[in-house]
């Protein structure tokens, strides 16, 4: 049985349905949790030990020009914020709300000594804002903690809305990798997303971004979109390539129920994509971008270099410790997993009120922890330690490995990596890795 009908049967691999460069999405529901304290206050066993670990923000604008067909996320429109926040509700000021959230994460943590390794300002669409909103954004968190020497500071970008002029104050500002939302360089298919840029213009983004000194630059591409062709997908990856990114992410698109594109399919007037399709452009992408000297560090992310990593995506796949700011966000503290209220009013309501606009939480157990471990850091190319592992998952990873799933060399020094034909699996590899 090959792997493509392996995954038409029900395995899961495919990466962050968003493809917009990072883990930290929004979807539509919020988790069940206890109550955040009202001052936001930390458990003491989430502060202890803090020193040794990464720490990064993520900053959260809930604010798009359109809604895309595909979007399940916590983002707005204007029509769809009217009447429902007032004035907390606007992009005019969202930077002052965000930033008192940011001052509120400096109550939390204390004495916390740690500066800041990464920043990842997420949507949404970060740059609807002003240039010097998401530099204020930015300044907050150095005013409040310190930036690392080295350390990352990375927006999101729709290619519509940004200039050479817009990039320049971003870099000055401090920004130094900036991720772009391509998706497809095909007209029809980028019509059936809802993207409203055009075609090129991510890639005359990459050249602008490189002139207003940026040292890092991300293309993200969706693949499986309806209609689309193996060719159109070839296109697409040529595009990027020929763009000179040093990071492209490339994920399989996922219909979420609810939003325009799952109503579409349903009716009729767009076909789904099959699974032995995902599969095949997920290999056209591994040979391309290999060949062009990509190397994968992550299922569906690909750089040119260690250092063209994204670090910040990286705080999540290990499990170190992140505030997430705006609404709807999430972070993660010692083992301390909390979100934020989901409407942009409400949550600019709690802060102006001086409360957490935490919406709940969760404490995460020991059990808890260990197999989080193991789902995410299995998708990376250094894989999971055995050590992890009980018994069972043992006995799984052995299988794994004699089906061609994991890696030989690095099982023998004890670690679980994924060869390209787990990668295809890696969600059914690692169901039985938990056990």
């Amino acid at each position: 049985m090959n792997g493509r009908r392996e995954r038409a049967q029900g395995t899961e691999w495919a990466g962050d349905p968003a493809g917009c460069g990072t883990m930290e999405r929004m979807p539509s529901a919020l988790p069940d949790g206890e109550p955040v304290p009202a001052d936001g206050a930390l458990p003491a066993s989430a502060l202890a030990g803090a020193a040794d670990r990464p720490l990064g923000f993520y900053l959260h604008v809930p604010y798009c020009a359109t809604r895309c067909g595909y979007c399940d996320f916590n983002t707005y429109t204007a029509t769809e914020l009217r009447g429902t926040g007032g004035v907390l509700a606007s992009r005019d000021n969202y930077a002052d709300t965000l930033v008192d959230e940011v001052r509120l994460a400096r109550k939390v943590l204390g004495d916390d000594p740690r500066e800041v390794r990464t920043v990842f300002v997420g949507g949404g669409t970060p740059t609807l804002l002003a240039a010097g909103d998401l530099v204020r954004m930015l300044g907050a968190i150095r005013d409040e903690f310190g930036l690392a020497p080295d350390a990352e500071i990375t927006t999101e970008a729709n290619p519509e809305s940004v200039d050479p002029a817009y990039l320049a104050t971003l870099r000055a500002g401090g920004f130094n990798r900036i991720s772009f939302g391509m998706q497809s360089a095909k007209q029809h298919v980028l019509k059936i997303l809802d993207r409203t840029h055009t075609p090129g213009r991510p890639e005359a983004c990459v050249a602008e971004a490189r002139a207003a000194g940026f040292d890092h630059v991300n293309l993200d591409l969706i693949y499986g979109t309806p209609g689309e062709s193996d060719d159109d997908w070839r296109a697409s990856l040529d595009a990027a390539l020929g763009a000179g990114p040093d990071h492209v992410s490339a994920y399989a698109l996922i219909v979420e129920e609810g939003t325009q594109l799952a109503r579409r399919i349903r009716r009729g007037e767009v076909p789904m994509t099959d699974d032995d399709v995902h599969a095949d452009r997920y290999l056209i992408a591994e040979e391309a971008l290999s060949a062009a000297g990509y190397d994968w560090y992550e299922v569906s992310n690909w750089a040119t270099s260690d250092a063209g990593r994204c670090l910040h995506n990286e705080l999540y796949w290990r499990g170190a410790d992140w505030w997430g700011a705006g609404p709807g966000a999430h972070s993660h503290v010692g083992g301390v997993r909390w979100w934020n209220v989901k409407h942009p009013g409400a949550y600019a309501g709690a802060l102006a009120a001086g409360k957490s606009p935490g919406a709940g939480r969760e404490i995460l157990t020991d059990e808890d922890r260990r197999v989080e471990r193991i789902l995410l850091e299995l998708r990376l190319r250094e894989g999971v330690p055995l050590s992890l592992l009980r018994e069972a998952g043992l006995a799984a990873s052995r299988r794994a490995l004699s089906e061609g799933l994991l890696q030989e060399g690095p099982y023998e020094a004890g670690s679980a990596v994924l060869t390209l034909r787990g990668r295809l699996l890696a969600d059914a590899v690692v169901r039985d890795l938990v056990d």
